[in-house]
């Protein structure tokens, strides 16, 4: 099954976690996701499925969306809530607020601070960050009490505003480029007011070109799989071949097959992946041409440098590469999956 679809990660999971329920849901191996939420976080997780996963590439450098909460007062180790309170040194305040005391929180005030972070500005990780130091992951470091010394990283932040302010807690939005962390923002924050603070809650409300309103449950997701399969097989997997006999219950769920509407209708439209590319609908021989990796002329889209290929409305195919001229290669060939390959089957051995 080829598709992409848009998860509201649940707070408490980690993308991974959400990856390998997806894989029990559409009973296929072939998941992945385009862009890491920590587990505290909620939002936009695009999952890529079957052969799609190829179109990760594409989606290394994706401007993200965020909405959160910034809670001043004490800085954490981990610079989120999920970590253990830190110490907060002696000094003074930025507004002149003695540390260890809460700072002149007003709305005013943060507005001004978060100004001072839009842009192209210096970034420290935070120490439980997959950031490596020699190779090694910092968070693995981090967990064992080893001292993580992470460089500062160029990072840029598009938009930055304080929406509210509630007691010793803010409400913001940012836009920012990939690679952003807002808990190292919430973590430099409180060390410029000299009150400490950590990042609350974040919530991801857009990634690239997929935004919170086309997201879905897991539960949601899962409710559209509920159909009936045959009796499982010696080795434990439904025969997917084989369709079960009239009046049989529902002995196994699994997967619905590409053209099943319930999870089909969840699916982002094809066309609406990677905008920034233009899309072409090849003629039958065309498409042969360019299923078996082979080169053909496009003549309407001489100016692109990279296009969208596909058979039919709905069927992408490939992306292809200007070459030179009208002379397009195919990038990617993305293979059309004819039915539904189940966890554990010999055709679906393929990682993420």
């Amino acid at each position: 099954m080829n598709g992409v679809i848009i998860v509201d990660k649940p707070a408490g999971w980690t993308s991974h976690d959400v990856v390998n329920r997806m894989r029990r849901i559409l009973q296929q191996r072939s998941v992945g996701h385009l862009g890491t939420l920590d587990p505290l976080a909620t939002g936009v997780l695009p999952l890529v499925t079957g052969s799609l996963t190829r179109l990760a590439q594409f989606y290394t450098t994706s401007e993200k969306t965020y909405e959160g909460v910034i809670r001043f007062g004490f800085a954490t180790n981990t610079y989120d809530a999920d970590g253990e309170p830190l110490d907060i040194d002696v000094g003074t305040a930025a507004f002149g607020c003695p540390s260890g005391q809460r700072a002149d929180l007003n709305l005013e005030n943060l507005q001004k601070l978060a100004s001072a972070f839009q842009g192209l500005i210096e970034q420290v990780p935070p120490p439980f960050s997959a950031k490596k130091i020699h190779g090694v992951p910092a968070y693995k470091l981090a967990r064992k009490q080893q001292e993580v010394v992470l460089k500062p990283v160029q990072v840029e932040i598009k938009e930055f505003v304080i929406l509210a302010v509630e007691g010793d807690r803010a409400r913001f939005r940012a836009r920012v480029a990939s690679g952003t962390y807002m808990r190292s923002v919430a973590h430099e924050m409180g060390q410029l007011l000299g009150s400490g603070a950590h990042l609350e809650a974040l919530r991801r409300t857009a990634v690239a070109e997929f935004d919170i309103t086309q997201a879905h449950t897991l539960d949601e997701i899962e409710s559209q799989m509920k159909i009936c399969h045959p009796d499982p097989t010696p080795d434990g997997h439904p025969d997917w071949s084989i369709p079960p006999p009239k009046g049989m219950g529902c002995e196994v769920e699994g997967p619905a097959v590409s053209g099943h509407s319930g999870i089909t209708d969840l699916f982002v439209h094809p066309r609406q992946l990677l905008p920034q590319f233009p899309s072409v609908t090849a003629a039958a021989a065309a498409a042969a041409l360019i299923r078996s990796g082979r080169p053909v002329n496009l003549p309407e889209l001489s100016r692109a440098r990279h296009v969208k290929v596909f058979h039919g409305q709905k069927d992408l195919i490939a992306i292809a590469t200007r070459v030179a001229g009208t002379l397009f290669h195919p990038k990617i060939v993305f293979v059309t999956e004819t039915s539904p390959q189940p966890l554990g089957s010999s055709r679906s051995k393929r990682g993420t």
